[in-house]
Parts: C-alpha cells; structure tokens; sequence
C-alpha cells in the first residue's frame, strides 16, 4: 500500500514520498501523523472494529463470528477506498508515538473530502476530532475550497460536524453527505 500525498505548502514530505500535514491545532494535543504501512493493517482493522462495536452489540453472534465479520467489512472498506481513491494522503493520527487513529483526505481541484477520519475509543470525546476538523477545514480555506464528508446517519460525531458548520447536501440512505464551505473572503 502505497500512500501518495497532497500538495500543498502546509505539509512536510515523508521519508516514503508522501506528504505529510503540519496541523497546528492537532499538533498543540500532542497529535503527530505519518503514512500509513502495511504494518498498519492490523490496527486498522481493529479501529475500525471499534466503531463498529456499539452497532453490532446486539447482534447474536459469537465473538468469533463478530470478529470475522468485521474483518471481513474493514477489508471490504479498505480495498474500495484504495481503488476509489487513489491519490488520497492515508495517514495514521499518533500521540505519544502510539496510533490512535485515521484521516484519509482527497485533495480534488475543486474541494477537499474527508474520506474517513476515525479515533480509538480512547482517544474521543478530549478534543482531538474537533482540533483536527478545524485544521483541515483551515487547509481547505487557505485553498478556497469546500471539505466534504460522507457521515452516518448515526453517527455521534453528526452534532460535531454541525456544530463547526457543516451542511447535509445529499442523503444518501444510511448517510449523508455534508460539507463545508469557507466564509468568503472579505472585499476591501
């Protein structure tokens, strides 16, 4: 899996030739981000297990059999969001040099879209979604362009997406598309 990075001023280049994002918010909790490596896999598998877990509690399967399934769904995710998006910056979030999470964001000539972005239960509800949100919508304003994001229904994280703006424009079943459009610049 070879992660290719966006352009842009505001980034550092990776040893692997990536491009890796300076973001001020997220750097004052403690956040760090470097590309994703197939030495990722497991625990992206077992982040997104973990926002799957609530959803599937009810289920009346094994532990197993959940296990197996959601497995099954992340590489499912994963393989789709690599052919769909093959020129996204994959990154892991880490603190304290530990992984604690995903942004997957596509930098498209016309707006930016969040194709996941996901924290270990842990790592929620401090403050580190909302700092990293705010710095990617201020790279997508210092380029003048929308962020986009596809958002469960259900999702807790909705109020925090409505909260810092974002609008539904499309549903599309279980979720909605939202987006975000930077305030216009002011006129002299």
């Amino acid at each position: 899996m070879t992660p290719v990075g966006a352009k842009s001023d505001t980034h550092d280049h990776g040893a692997t030739g990536s491009v890796i994002p300076r973001y001020q918010r997220a750097a004052a909790l403690g956040l760090t981000f470097r590309a994703i490596s197939p030495e990722d896999t497991g625990f992206l598998s077992r982040l997104y297990a973990s926002t799957r877990e609530e959803e599937l509690a009810p289920a009346p399967w094994s532990d197993d059999e959940k296990a197996a399934f959601l497995e099954m769904q992340f590489q499912a995710q994963h393989s789709h969001y690599l052919k769909h998006y093959p020129d996204a910056m994959w990154l892991i979030i880490e603190r304290a040099g530990q992984p604690v999470g995903r942004l997957y964001l596509e930098h498209w000539p016309r707006e930016h879209r969040i194709i996941d972005i996901a924290l270990m239960p842990d790592a929620r509800g401090q403050g580190m979604g909302a700092a990293l949100l705010a710095d990617v919508m201020d790279e997508a304003a210092a380029s003048s362009k929308a962020l986009s994001i596809h958002v469960e229904k259900t999702n807790p994280a909705m109020r925090l997406y409505k909260r810092l703006g974002f609008e539904t424009v499309e549903d599309k079943g279980v979720y909605d598309l939202l987006i975000w459009r930077p305030p216009a610049p002011d006129k002299p």
